[in-house]
């Protein structure tokens, strides 16, 4: 079992100092990845389905990672997930290909498809088109990341005779991570992601998804030049090492962790109480 720890540009980590050490004692402690969260905008007042208040401070994913990756040397940069129909596809691959590159390859593409009405309409982005939009960006930002000359014609997005240097360093091209429990996002990451993100998730609804994967892998949807598809979770409650084993047996590969802390004392103690129970289990 891999651990990721979520929320490296949120809470106390938007003060670089505190998001660098605890990206460096992550990564001493044997974490496999840092996470990040996005919202572009919140709604004001916050309204359900809005996960926080207004007021939250996000840094953006692509400039918190590039400072931890200064920090560190070895663990992943995960976006998990950036909204990714609110992009510009050819700009985002720009910007990730160049993080990908000043970390050493370190980059891992979490993406989803979105869920708040109010963020679509403030950035003039229509809020039926999202799946839409999601899987072709994909396609878009996986073409300018891999082919040697560049092109695609889409609904959305249409480019030839064009170059975007530098690639990344990962080949073919960083694991590509989708986000999101419904039937629509399920089947996305089976057609076109290395791997599946669910966030919040108990166990029961852990294994719901995992046997939905599955039998859509079953179903021949999955591209046979893509190999194991890698299921990443952020569990709903606590953790201890009695869950990761129960998690591991659901066939998940990695839990990215979310620590509800207010501090870098409290997330410093919880990053150790987590590499104890890593440990145990590794034994």
């Amino acid at each position: 079992m891999k651990l990721g720890l979520y929320g490296i540009n949120v809470g106390a980590c938007v003060d670089g100092d505190v998001a660098a050490s605890v990206a460096r004692a992550a990564e001493d402690a044997g974490f496999d990845s840092l996470w990040t969260a996005e919202h572009v905008v919140l709604p004001d007042p916050q309204t359900p389905p809005s996960p926080i208040p207004p007021e939250t401070p996000l840094l953006d994913p692509a400039v918190a990672l590039a400072h931890v990756a200064a920090h560190t040397s070895t663990i992943q940069l995960a976006t998990g997930i950036i909204i990714l129909p609110q992009r510009n596809p050819v700009v985002l691959a720009k910007e990730l290909a160049s993080l990908d590159v000043l970390s050493g390859g370190r980059l891992i593409f979490g993406v989803g498809a979105g869920y708040l009405p109010a963020e679509f309409e403030a950035l003039g982005v229509p809020f039926e088109e999202r799946g839409e939009r999601t899987s072709e960006y994909i396609e878009v930002i996986r073409a300018l990341w891999t082919q040697q000359k560049p092109r695609f014609s889409g609904r959305f997005v249409s480019f030839a005779g064009i170059d975007a240097q530098p690639r990344p360093v990962r080949r073919p091209h960083p694991p590509i991570i989708v986000g999101g429990m419904s039937p629509p996002a399920l089947r996305r990451a089976v057609r076109q992601g290395d791997g599946w993100y669910g966030f919040a998730l108990g166990l029961e609804a852990t294994a719901g998804c995992v046997a939905a994967l599955r039998e859509i892998e079953a179903q021949g949807e999955r591209p046979p030049e893509r190999a194991h598809l890698e299921i990443s979770v952020t569990p709903s409650g606590p953790v201890d090492g009695d869950t990761l084993s129960r998690f591991e047996d659901l066939g998940v590969d990695r839990l990215v962790l979310l620590a509800l802390a207010g501090s870098q004392e409290e997330l410093l103690a919880f990053i150790e109480k987590m590499a104890t129970h890593l440990s145990s289990q590794r034994r």
